[in-house]
């Protein structure tokens, strides 16, 4: 166990953070060049001016058509996607770590927030995975893998969750923890989660054609 834990720790860490990083530049330089070949007019009315009317549109709740007619999905949406990026960069325990590890600091959330916030990402995922289950049309689309990445997502939050709160076996909870957090960064540029990264390009590539060529609004 003891070893384990070295590895979670320290090279696996770093193996975790290089191939997070070199596989988002990899992804977005690929789709970058493949875009160039493929529709190259897309940089010729690209518009930073409608790309950043339209990412700062749809980052407001209920700001667009879709959203007022989906209000549950869209509450559950922001508060999952806030909860998932905000808590791991932001729970005191990851900045001390970083600190002691290489002596840089930012602010970090009290305990009590951080703690609501694991737990909304855990009743996010439940209700995702009920909705795959429950509702027809997602269930029809849904693969083993969407079910999967349900999972990869959950692991950090619950066993986080269970080491913050000292439950029984929270040492060994501690360590797959690490190694869930790990899994899960190293996955987010070549799985569906790539979406996170993806989706300013996306939103300010639609923004872009309806506002520079439709003269209209994409929301």
């Amino acid at each position: 166990m003891h070893e384990l834990y070295k590895l979670a720790s320290g090279i696996f860490v770093w193996i975790a953070i290089l191939g997070f990083a070199a596989g988002m530049i990899g992804r977005l330089a690929h789709l970058a060049v493949t875009a160039r070949k493929k529709d190259p007019v897309v940089y010729q009315y690209f518009s930073f001016y409608y790309a950043l009317r339209s990412i700062l549109h749809w980052i407001i709740p209920f700001a667009s058509t879709g959203m007022r007619a989906h209000p549950v999905i869209t509450v559950v949406a922001f508060v999952f996607h806030a909860s998932l990026i905000v808590t791991p960069l932001f729970a005191a325990a990851h900045v001390i770590l970083v600190m002691e590890s290489w002596n840089v600091s930012w602010w970090h959330l009290p305990d009590p927030a951080a703690d609501v916030m694991t737990v909304l990402v855990i009743l996010g995922c439940l209700f995702f995975l009920i909705r795959r289950i429950v509702q027809e049309n997602v269930r029809y689309l849904s693969t083993p893998g969407d079910f999967v990445l349900i999972a990869l997502v959950a692991a950090p939050f619950v066993t986080g969750f269970w080491t913050y709160h000292q439950f029984y076996g929270y040492e060994t909870a501690g360590i797959l923890h690490m190694l869930s957090g790990e899994l899960m960064l190293l996955c987010l540029p070549f799985t569906r989660l790539f979406h996170m990264a993806l989706w300013p390009f996306t939103r300010g590539y639609a923004g872009s054609e309806f506002g520079a060529l439709r003269r209209s609004r994409d929301w």
